[in-house]
């Protein structure tokens, strides 16, 4: 079993309240292979919602609202998943503050990547996950 970003299986459930379809994902999700999450809408944000990013270990938004708590809890709901269906590997949303895979926003909204992962990309990695970003 794997886990994939909802919003690449087609789910409206992006900051700025849509999909970014991937086919792969799609298939998986559709074939019974795959559990579509939503990290942040796990930990209780709304859709839409303000971007964020990822600074100084913090998540917050432009204008300096904290939303930490929120992605935490997101991705211990997603970790939660991943243990109780056994998945061993995780398809997620590259450059999210959550799903981010190697590359992520630097936390100055100026669009600049830096090197690290989102909450719950880390914690999955953490847990033994292998994770995988999709554009």
């Amino acid at each position: 079993m794997k886990l994939v970003s909802a919003c690449l299986a087609g789910f409206p459930c992006r900051y700025d309240g849509k999909a970014k379809n991937c086919p792969e994902a799609m298939e998986l999700v559709r074939s019974g292979k795959a559990i579509p999450v939503c990290p942040e809408q796990l930990g209780g944000l709304p859709t839409p919602r303000p971007p964020c990013e990822i600074y100084e270990g913090r998540v917050i938004d432009q204008s300096g609202g904290d939303w930490t708590d929120n992605y935490r809890r997101g991705a211990e709901a997603v970790l939660a998943l991943a243990k109780t269906y056994g998945a061993t590997q995780a398809l997620l949303q590259n450059r999210s503050p959550s799903c981010g895979s190697g590359w992520i926003y630097d936390g100055t909204f100026s669009k600049k990547l830096i090197q690290g992962d989102g909450i719950t990309a880390r914690l999955l990695r953490e847990n033994g996950i292998q994770v995988i970003g999709i554009e």
